[in-house]
């Protein structure tokens, strides 16, 4: 086989004449972008609001391939929401600070925890995500994942004074809705109960009301399944039925220790 067949066939299976990785890399520098106009002291906010329009209308040209829908209206609408979005992720490290002894100083939790890493990138994207922007929402929040092991779709609803701690291997589903002052740990999902493409348009995912604290490894799923406010999941527990509020819900598997004498 010819070098040139070769690349004749390679050609001829690149069947998606919008993939361009490019998108993926640009929507990063933006993301990159938008954390650091919003928290970083040394970062003049007129300046990089120019960068970031400069770097969203990039993303437009690579993004929005529906030539009837203007992606570029949308921007002004989005840069509006930026002080609200600020607001609410600092209720988020607020809530960190207050909710884990470990964290020395607020300081800590923007530059340290990837938990909150991984809300802040979830609160950009899902205001995209509200305003129908194509892809980028998505790139934005797998960034963040890879980065972080948190797995937030962008398409969630989440609440005020959210805190994730640890975060490795969480996992929150595109239709879940958490409201406020919420607490999860690592290797949560709120996941779907089933997996099927005819279900894309239903909600999929649980809801978890206000002041709930769900442990580790806890697995929630389901669409109808709603946990009450001021419940508490234990660790690795698995629910695909609803919880009254004020509930407290374990795992309790059996444990058992054999101790040898010293021989």
């Amino acid at each position: 086989m010819t070098q040139q067949s070769i690349i004749e066939k390679i050609n001829r299976h690149k069947k998606q004449p919008n993939l361009r990785y490019v998108l993926k890399e640009k929507t990063e520098d933006f993301t990159n972008t938008l954390f650091y106009t919003l928290f970083d002291i040394d970062t003049p906010v007129e300046k990089n609001l120019k960068l970031l329009e400069h770097q969203f209308d990039a993303l437009v040209d690579l993004a929005c391939w529906d030539v009837d829908k203007s992606c570029k209206k949308i921007w002004d609408s989005y840069v509006e929401k930026l002080p609200e979005i600020l607001r609410r992720l600092n209720l988020d490290a607020e809530a960190t600070v207050n909710c884990d002894p470990a964290s020395l100083s607020i300081e800590e939790v923007y530059m340290a925890y990837p938990g909150f890493y991984a809300i802040a990138i979830y609160r950009l994207a899902h205001e995209l995500y509200m305003e129908g922007f194509p892809l980028v929402p998505r790139l934005m929040t797998e960034y963040a994942h890879r980065q972080t092991g948190v797995d937030i779709n962008p398409g969630a609803q989440i609440g005020d004074s959210f805190h994730i701690d640890h975060g490795t291997g969480v996992v929150i589903g595109e239709t879940a809705i958490i409201k406020n002052h919420v607490k999860i740990y690592q290797g949560v999902t709120l996941g779907g109960l089933y997996v099927a493409k005819h279900l894309q348009k239903t909600k999929r995912h649980p809801t978890i009301e206000d002041n709930v604290t769900i442990y580790a490894s806890a697995t929630i799923l389901g669409g109808d399944t709603v946990v009450g406010e001021n419940s508490v999941i234990g660790g690795n527990a698995w629910l695909t039925a609803s919880v009254p509020k004020n509930s407290t819900v374990f795992h309790t598997p059996e444990i058992k220790i054999k101790t040898f004498p010293n021989v």
